[in-house]
């Protein structure tokens, strides 16, 4: 049996860590935000009171293995229906999703459900039981008054804000947690968050109570892996030290043992952001992760460097803090 890891986020940079993961261990969890109110899952949510799919969809799929059986289904989840009727723009997986929850009543028999059909590596869950609303506030919307915040409603609407987004929070504002969400972080060897959008994918899980208790009091190491670029919209001009600043403002108690990010992309900035990870009480470590375009991970380089660290926290503890190439 491997390392117990729980992974957190939502959309393509928590499917990147999960494509990585699955390579390193057989035993994770994936704990995805239930946010998401935009295309298909918005539509879905709107339509039968469900969580949102979409995040969890691509969550199913980016566990999927390398086989003919996974790659057969990873890709009939993925699928998108064309044209101008009531199903274009819906994922088939999100149809299969809604199904299973009005059918059994219960998202996380459906997604084990569907996980077991898919033959994936692990398990997903949601971090709420209850869909969630992101509220952002936001800066700089009203170019003659730039100082004045605003808010910004909807995961949609804040992913896509031509402002610049200070904080966020939930409502409802204390959601309740998935048991076996809060269960599988209080069990596991190393939670990782990120990468993926700040402030709609990675910070929402740590404002969910009782999810952010577990996350604070687990024995689990802690690692935050970092992304490549700044996401148009809500980290527009964000360094990557600067991401780590807004995750001790949101959670202020939280300690981190590794911060991993791509050496390309911190380029001259490692001093900032190694001081920036010292006010996580976490090291410093560097690797090639990013994937030719430099904008996505490449989840071989990326399951490398996850590897890496996880067999070598000693001496990261120790103040080893290695630079990989």
């Amino acid at each position: 049996m491997g390392l117990k890891v729980v992974a957190l986020g939502g959309g393509h940079g928590l499917a990147a860590s999960l494509a990585a993961l699955r390579r390193v261990t057989p035993d994770i969890t994936a704990i995805v935000t239930v946010a998401d109110d935009g295309g298909s899952s918005g539509r879905l949510r709107r339509e039968f009171g469900v969580l949102p799919p979409g995040d969890l969809r691509m969550a199913l799929a980016a566990l999927c293995g390398d086989d003919s059986w996974g790659e057969t289904w990873s890709r009939v989840v993925q699928h998108r229906f064309g044209g101008s009727g009531e199903l274009a723009g819906h994922a088939l997986g999100n149809l299969l999703l809604a199904g299973m929850w009005d059918l059994f009543g219960d998202p996380v028999a459906g997604l084990d459900l569907v996980g077991r059909l898919l033959r994936v590596t692990g398990r997903v869950l949601p971090m709420a039981a209850v869909p969630l609303e992101i509220v952002a506030y936001v800066s700089g919307l009203d170019p003659l008054a730039p100082e004045v915040v605003r808010e910004v409603r909807g995961q949609a609407a804040v992913a896509v804000t031509s402002g610049r987004v200070r904080s966020i929070t939930l409502e409802p504002f204390d959601p309740p947690a998935v048991p076996e969400a809060v269960d599988a972080v209080l069990a596991a060897d190393w939670v990782v968050f990120g990468p993926g959008s700040w402030f709609t994918s990675v910070l929402p899980h740590l404002l969910v109570p009782s999810l952010a208790t577990a996350l604070a009091g687990t024995k689990a190491r802690r690692l935050v892996a970092l992304n490549l670029v700044p996401q148009p919209g809500e980290t527009e001009g964000f360094s990557p030290h600067r991401h780590l600043e807004v995750l001790t403002d949101h959670a202020p108690s939280l300690t981190v043992d590794v911060v991993l990010a791509d050496a390309g992309a911190v380029g001259g900035a490692e001093n900032e952001l190694k001081q920036a990870a010292g006010l996580l009480h976490a090291s410093l470590v560097l690797s090639d992760v990013a994937a030719a375009d430099g904008v996505k991970h490449d989840p071989v380089r990326l399951a490398a460097a996850y590897r890496r660290v996880f067999g070598g926290v000693s001496d990261l503890i120790m103040g080893v803090v290695p630079q990989w190439r």
